[in-house]
């Protein structure tokens, strides 16, 4: 199973459901609901999962629509995707839940695998199996995310002034996967113009010596205004390659004044407590949702790697995120022409 913020994989519709369980004897707690088996498609194939067992139902929480729901979130972006939850159960930790899936393909001979996660007390949070660490949990596993970007994420943009979908950028103007990854940026601005893209500052300072100065750069040109940021942006990238001890400075004032930027009042905004601050502030909030590394991207809340997604299926990735969040016709086809959004 992919972790909660990893590589995702459509939406399902369900095409069965598990056998009903018996019914409770006297002082038993309630067997869950008849489980579904999804899928895309309509046609008929056999069950790949074994029966659901009541006896490992033992947790009063999470739900099982709870967990479908996750799952769905989670892992419903692969239209070939079948999963059951199998199991929820209680665990010597008081309040923490053992949730247990079965997860395979449609098609013969899949092979089924088994995802088990942890999920923690507050409901809204839980542990990998797989000791990825901790992730988002619940029906909408990114709404909290969504939400604290949509208030903080205060970069420089590009394209809708809309927050209803938000493709957030955490990048380090030093590291050579976020220069990779500008490509990638370019094409999802071309065919997502109901997005609002975001660039927050997230230098690696214990690895990129001269990041944070770029950042104070990016910062203060910023100040000016967003176009000029991101012609800033682009003429580092440009020439990272002298971001060495004798030239990173002249680096970025040449970077700068290609941007528009007067080289003397520059020196002085990056020198100033309102741009470290101003950097500081885009650190925090990356660490708020989660970021820790670059180039990452938030989808409405939901954080992935940029340089592990191949582009169509990024491109996939966050119609079906729009979708779920009620962001209809996101994406444009080549030719111009709204996409229609495939609610599942």
């Amino acid at each position: 199973m992919a972790s909660a913020q990893g590589t995702p994989a459509a939406p399902q519709a369900p095409v069965g459901q598990a056998p009903k369980a018996p019914a409770p004897a006297a002082g038993q707690a309630p067997t869950p609901p008849p489980l579904k088996l999804y899928s895309l498609g309509s046609e008929t194939q056999a069950d790949p999962f074994p029966p659901v067992n009541p006896k490992y139902f033992t947790a009063d929480s999470p739900s099982v629509a709870t967990v479908d729901s996750f799952l769905k979130a989670i892992l419903g972006f692969d239209s070939n995707r079948i999963w059951r939850v199998e199991g929820i159960q209680k665990t010597m930790a008081a309040g923490v839940s053992k949730v247990t899936a079965m997860v395979s393909e449609r098609g013969p001979n899949a092979k089924v695998q088994t995802a088990v996660f942890f999920v923690l007390p507050d409901g809204k949070h839980l542990i990998s199996g797989d000791a990825s660490g901790v992730s988002p949990f619940g029906a909408q596993p990114y709404a909290a995310n969504r939400a604290l970007l949509q208030a903080r994420a205060s970069g420089p943009a590009k394209g809708s002034a809309s927050k209803d979908l938000m493709l957030v950028e955490f990048a380090d103007l030093q590291c050579p996967h976020c220069k990779d990854a500008q490509a990638t940026m370019d094409k999802l601005a071309a065919d997502f113009p109901k997005a609002r893209i975001v660039f927050e500052n997230f230098p690696l300072t214990e690895i990129h010596p001269f990041a944070m100065q770029a950042a104070l750069y990016g910062s203060c040109i910023a100040k000016k205004s967003s176009e000029a940021f991101f012609t800033y942006e682009q003429a580092v990238y440009d020439t990272q390659g002298a971001l060495l001890p004798d030239t990173a400075e002249q680096t970025l004032k040449n970077a700068a004044t290609k941007a528009g930027a007067d080289p003397t009042a520059i020196a002085f905004c990056v020198a100033s407590d309102a741009a470290k601050a101003d950097v500081a502030q885009s650190m925090a909030l990356a660490a708020d949702v989660g970021v820790d590394q670059t180039p990452m991207l938030s989808i409405n809340g939901r954080i992935i790697g940029v340089a592990s997604v191949p582009y169509e299926t990024l491109k996939s990735l966050i119609q079906f995120q729009a979708d779920l969040d009620g962001v209809g016709g996101a994406a444009v086809s080549p030719n111009g022409v709204d996409l229609k959004s495939h609610q599942p």
